[in-house]
Formats: C-alpha cells, structure tokens, sequence
C-alpha cells in the first residue's frame, strides 16, 4: 500500500506540472493568436511524438521526454537570410520553398544563420503579416511574458486557497497558551530521551501549570506576544515567578521560581546560553489571509526567489560536489522536478501525514514550482521568455527614442544577433538540470 501511495504521489506531482508547462505554452499561444501570428505547433515534452492532433493551423501535441514543452511561434527572428538563398522552388500548393546557402565566415555566424535558415521551413508567402518579430514591441511583450505570467497566476491561485484555509507554513504564530507541560527539566544536549529519577521536574509542573492554559501576565508584566513573555522567563533567571493564568472561566494565579539551565538562545546562534526556564510549550499555529495577504507573502517570495537565482549556479556546484561526495548536501539546496517527485511520494506515502496534510504538501509543492518556473523564465536571457521580452523592450526604447529625435525608425531589433548568448545560457540551463536531476536520485533530499 505504501509503495502505491508513494506512487500516486509521484505521478500526481509530475502530471500537475506537466499541465503547468501545457497552460504556460498557452499563455504564449493564446495572445500570439490574437495578434494574428501564425502558431504551427504546441507540445508538452521533446523527442518523438507520441499523440498529436490538428486543429486549424496548430498541432496540438505530447512527446516522449516529458522535460519541458514549447509552442513555435513563426517568424520570431526578423529576415537576415535572404542573400543566402540561392535556389527557391514550389510544393503542392504553390508555396516558395527556398533552400538557403549555409554561411562559413565562422562559428558563431553559422550559428545564426542556421537559425534563420530554420525559420524559413514554416513562412509561406502568405504568412508575411503573421510573423512574431512584426509585432510592435508592447504586443511582443504580452506574447513573451504570457507564459510565465500564466505559472505565477497558478502559484497565485493555490497560496490563495491554502493560505486562506490551511494557513502558511512560512508564518508561523506562537499563541501565549500552553500546549504541553513537560514532565522533567532535560539538558539540552540529551533532548529526546524519557525523564528519570535524577531529573528534576520543570517549573510549571511544580506551579500546576496544565495544557490549554491562557498566560496572562509574568510576575505582574503583561506581556504582547510569545517572544516578549520568553525573554522575561529567560532574565528571569532562578528567581521567583508569579503567573497569571485564565483557565476556562478562571483566572488564576499560580507560584514557582524559575531554574537555570543551558539553552539556544536563538535559530542562528547555536551558541548554548545560561538562561531562565519555566517549561511550557506553547500552542503554535498558521497565520491566514485572504488575496491581499497571498500578494504580500508573493511579494516578499519574489525577493527570495530572485536572490536565489543569483545565486543558484553556485548553489548547483555545491549540489555537485555532493554527488562525488566532496561534501554533504545543503537541506536548502535546489531541486528538480524529480526531487519535487519524491517530496509528493513521500508526502503520500507517510503514515504520519493525515489525508488533509498530504494533499496540502502536494498543492504547496506545485505552487512552488509554478513560482519559480514563472520568476525563473523572466530573467532577460534568451533562450528563456526574459530574453524575448529583454529584447522587445529594447526595440520599443530605441523607437520612442528616434521618434522623439526626429530620426528615422530603427526597425527591429535583431534578436538572432543573440543567438550564441542564448546557446550558452542553454547548455548551462542542461548541465544545471542534469546535476539537479542525478543528485535527486544520489543524494536526494528527504521531507522533514
């Protein structure tokens, strides 16, 4: 049944983010048909094809490697190549088909102008009013910027429903009431293990402190949350405590002194500090919100995010290092669509996760990664939208600027120019993921 469950997890995890890349695509798709632009294909995945369908001028698709997904937009380099054709002909339906001469002047030249040599395969002679590069620039943007847009507006829509009736896990309030007393004061050191005889019992044993009572005040100072009442217990050191509890309908007032004892005094400094103990363990839960709550902890995820893209190639070497076992792996470090797998299988798979908890853990997984798909594709480097949208905001600058200058317009801004750039950043997106995906595999992470 485990294995099953595990299963089902997995499968889940992958099938939702398979939709997401599909409904990305559609966010290209949709408004460059709107535009007029012509759309030959849209698929999920890469290599053969396994089912495909036409409708209208669009075949609709799923390939073999479900690693990804892209719609071809025709005509997304403006026409450099028409010097190098040297022969055109006519198919079936009377349309040019033009055989283009490969350019030798050097790599990077090869480079582009294979690529436009490629754009040629699907651009008819009536097609000239439905390429992408005709499009002024604000259009090109909403195009570029529709895919990414569509996996945030995902990653929107779930936080929004968890966060308004599950709550954020990233936000966590301690509430001033106790959860549970503990029998015994245990060092620091040997947390874990069952009271004995030789231990001494805490504090708010000895005062009669029960779970479910509210504090209300220590040693007559009311307090504002969890924190402020922790530092008081803390200074309070091995002194008298006098504490007001409200108990159901009563209000109470209950009397012990405070022991000294060896503790973190917070989650960064591991450093071990004499400080006051009462020991109670206060009740904790999730804050909620509605969409003005989702859009700030958005907002304050992008941060995050955008910081962690900075940093990922390195984050990716480190990940590296641990697959040849140089190092161990960070907790915190990157993962995969594999290593997002296992978290949903074991997720399922656990006898300590209620049903509640483990749809949750897979909503809050794809939120996730819809999240980072959408601030990852925005990083203005071809081949990822950004680029495309880089590039388009460009053309709209140098524009206005000319139109402002009295000076002749411009004309398109050449992304093929780019081309070199984008099949670097390509081979590094593919040797990041190939690290990613082996080391999700080698030394994968484990939900905590």
């Amino acid at each position: 049944m485990s294995a099953l469950l595990y299963t089902l997890g997995v499968v889940a995890f992958v099938v939702a983010i398979l939709v997401s890349i599909g409904l990305h695509e559609f966010g290209h798709l949709v408004p460059a048909k709107k535009f007029g632009c012509k759309v030959p294909q849209w698929f999920i995945g890469f290599g053969p094809t396994v089912w495909s369908r036409t409708i209208g001028d669009t075949e609709y698709g799923i390939k073999a490697i479900p690693l990804g997904g892209y719609v071809k937009i025709v005509g997304m380099l403006p026409p450099g190549a028409e010097h190098l054709v040297e022969e055109t002909t006519y198919d079936e339906d009377g349309e040019p088909v033009h055989k283009v001469r490969r350019s030798n002047t050097g790599m990077f030249t090869q480079l582009i102008s294979d690529a436009r040599a490629a754009e040629w395969e699907y651009v008819k002679q009536h097609d000239t009013d439905r390429l992408f590069y005709r499009l002024p620039w604000w259009k090109k943007v909403i195009v570029m910027a529709g895919g990414p847009m569509v996996n945030i507006a995902i990653a929107f829509g779930l936080f929004a429903v968890l966060f308004a009736t599950y709550g954020n896990p990233r936000d966590e309030v301690v509430e001033p009431v106790v959860a549970a007393v503990p029998e015994c004061v245990i060092p620091v050191e040997e947390q874990g293990r069952a009271c004995t005889a030789d231990d001494p019992p805490t504090p708010a044993k000895e005062a009669g402190i029960q779970p479910g009572d509210e504090i209300l005040s220590f040693n007559g100072t009311p307090f504002r949350d969890w924190e402020s009442l922790q530092a008081q217990i803390r200074a309070n050191a091995d002194g008298d405590a006098v504490i007001e509890v409200r108990r159901g309908d009563e209000q109470l007032t209950l009397t012990t002194n405070t022991t000294v004892t060896l503790r973190q005094t917070s989650v960064e400094d591991e450093t071990l500090t004499e400080v006051g103990f009462l020991g109670v363990q206060p009740e904790t839960r999730f804050e909620t919100g509605g969409l003005v709550y989702t859009a700030a902890q958005m907002k304050t995820m992008a941060a995050e995010t955008l910081k962690a893209l900075g940093q990922l190639p390195v984050k990716v070497y480190e990940v590296g290092r641990a697959v040849v076992g140089l190092q161990e792996r960070d907790p915190e470090s990157p993962v995969s669509i594999v290593g997002g797998g296992r978290f949903a299988g074991e997720a399922a798979s656990s006898e300590a996760f209620p049903v509640t908890e483990k749809v949750v853990t897979l909503l809050f997984l794809v939120a996730s990664f819809n999240f980072f798909i959408g601030m990852f594709n925005f990083v203005p480097l071809l081949p990822l939208d950004g680029g495309h949208i880089a590039g388009a905001l460009y053309e709209g600058l140098k524009r206005g600027l000319a139109r402002l200058r009295g000076r002749p317009d411009p004309g398109h801004v050449d992304v093929a120019k780019l081309l070199p750039v984008a099949y670097v950043v390509g081979l590094a997106m593919l040797v990041m993921g190939v690290v990613l995906i082996v080391a999700d595999i080698v030394v994968p992470l484990r939900l905590s």
